[in-house]
């Protein structure tokens, strides 16, 4: 491989009946972003081959034996399964599954050894790819998993980033699992994020309220004043920024957000209802915390539109170049750190 300057992003393609692999397509079918990055898919021949008579996409890819061989200014492509996968665009199947994991292990596995800078995954269906191999909720708890570091799931734009302070958990167990240690957790790592993936020296961090009202002073339930308030003024007396609880509805619904670097929201849809809401199609999953990089669209696998050739790519495009910029923060971060430290 030639040496160069280009981040290699690697790209597990999702479900194989779904617009994943549509979007990586026509994404590339634009040659200037290969000035941005050097990609490599994690897929097959076949699959692609399928996808390109579907959609009459003329997409040039270049397939290649071992990573050491990606060629810059080509949509690489590595076969990770001698494996026949059926396809049957639009339908959640078993087969559509185990591609998706097996392109996502794949990937993973590259990232892992530093044969990829960075990973870009296109969409799962969580239901069919459960097996031995990956039994969670979705992609966050995977990657943490095999990665280094505890995560955080971040979804942003320009000028919103909601983190989450629960993930994929059932709405039952949301208010238990609410705890100091937890909030701090999460804080911390949106806090160290901020600063490291995107070059803000002294971030301020909004946090939500979990019930109604912030629970009216306990008239709709204690967690708020007996919890999440007491943790935010412990944290603030560490130097960090951090405000709230609020009330999620007046903060939206004012735009207070935009007051913020960082929002945490208490559970998943307190969080991704809002984001969708003011930026659907164009905003990007970003799994901060972790010691390599996942960034991913900001929606699912579309099968009722897949094969049709209607996807839009905004969403992609955005975390492609999302992926590439938090690579390069990051590491001008950690060599500004390292010679600040020597330099003591």
């Amino acid at each position: 491989m030639e040496k160069t300057n280009k981040i290699i992003v690697g790209i597990s393609l999702g479900d194989a009946n779904g617009i994943g692999i549509e979007i990586v397509l026509k994404t590339f079918l634009d040659k200037r972003m290969f000035d941005f990055c050097t990609p490599v898919l994690f897929g097959s021949n076949k699959v692609i081959s399928f996808h390109k008579k579907a959609l009459n996409l003329n997409s040039n890819v270049h397939g290649i034996h071992s990573l050491d061989k990606i060629v810059h200014g080509k949509l690489n492509l590595i076969n990770i399964s001698k494996e026949e996968f059926k396809i049957e665009l639009g339908k959640a199947t078993a087969d559509g599954g185990k591609f998706a994991l097996k392109s996502l292990s794949s990937a993973l596995e590259a990232l892992k050894k530093n044969e990829i800078d960075v990973l870009l995954t296109a969409p799962i269906n969580k239901d069919n790819i459960q097996s031995k191999e990956f039994d969670f909720p979705g992609h966050t708890e995977y990657l943490e998993e095999n990665l280094e570091g505890k995560s955080l799931m971040i979804l942003m734009t320009d000028e919103l980033r909601i983190g989450l302070i629960t993930g994929h958990i059932p709405v039952a167990n949301i208010a238990e699992a609410i705890t100091p240690e937890l909030i701090a957790k999460k804080v911390a790592i949106m806090e160290h994020s901020l600063r490291q993936d995107f070059n803000i020296s002294k971030p301020k961090i909004a946090v939500l309220g979990l019930n109604p009202h912030c629970g009216d002073k306990g008239v709709i339930g204690k967690e708020d004043d007996e919890i999440i308030k007491p943790t935010i003024e412990k944290i603030k007396e560490t130097g960090k920024l951090v405000f709230g609880p609020y009330a999620a509805d007046g903060f939206f619904g004012s735009k207070t957000y935009k007051q913020f670097d960082g929002v945490l929201a208490m559970y998943h849809d307190q969080g991704l209802a809002p984001f969708k809401a003011l930026s659907f199609g164009n905003g990007v999953n970003f799994t901060a915390g972790l010691n390599k990089i996942r960034t991913s669209p900001d929606h699912g696998t579309g099968f009722d539109i897949a094969g049709k050739n209607v996807a839009n790519i905004t969403s992609f495009e955005e975390a492609l170049f999302s992926a590439i910029k938090i690579f390069r923060n990051r590491n001008e971060f950690i060599e500004l750190e390292s010679n600040r430290l020597q330099s003591k």
